[in-house]
């Protein structure tokens, strides 16, 4: 029963955020119930953030985000079609996911940036310039072919390989199936050694 009144306290919430802006609302009203919400859910929703991202700091950033996003589409919250604690969690690990894809992608394009620094300072020193520029060439390429999978396959390529998970902590992370994940990583990777060659 405990959790039952949980849930209707959680909703109430929601749903003074989603009125702040119908006639009538009262002043801060909509900011109050997002912080009473904040104090009542933040360390769950930390839990799942940090179990995606598997950093304390980035689920304190990706909890934030939450919250803008909750504060955004509390209005499109509709209790008939999930308790607020899975919708919230919804919000929280997609946030974290995206936050990955960022990084992911930043990291790629730090790696573009050295690789072409690394280009113009060594190439005069170097006994052979052209292994810098090859290096160089292929992280490009790289980050070409990755761009061409789908979403999710480039999802779980990259965590495979950025963050060394083996294919079971991806299904656990991911909540997909084993057999899911092995055949996404294949596929991936059979694709991005047919993209790689016709670069070579």
């Amino acid at each position: 029963m405990a959790h039952d009144l949980q849930d209707l306290q959680m909703i109430a919430l929601i749903d003074r955020v989603a009125a702040r802006q119908l006639p009538g609302a009262r002043p801060g009203d909509g900011e109050a119930a997002l912080r009473e919400l904040y104090d009542l859910t933040s360390s769950k929703l930390y839990g799942v953030a940090l179990r995606v991202v598997s950093n304390r700091d980035w689920a304190e950033d990706v909890v934030q985000e939450a919250y803008l996003n909750i504060w955004r589409i509390a209005g499109d919250y509709r209790v008939s079609l999930s308790p607020p604690m899975a919708w919230m969690g919804v919000i929280v690990r997609s946030r974290a996911l995206d936050f990955l894809r960022r990084r992911a992608s930043q990291q790629a394009d730090a790696g573009l940036e050295l690789d072409d620094a690394i280009s113009e300072t060594v190439a005069g020193d170097s006994p052979n310039p052209m292994d810098t520029t090859q290096a160089s060439q292929q992280a490009w390429a790289l980050h070409e072919c990755m761009r061409k999978l789908e979403a999710r396959q480039r999802e779980v390529v990259s965590l495979a390989y950025m963050r060394d998970l083996s294919h079971s902590e991806l299904a656990e992370q991911l909540k997909l199936p084993l057999g899911t994940v092995k055949t996404w990583i294949r596929r991936g990777l059979e694709q991005l050694r047919g993209c790689m060659g016709r670069f070579a």
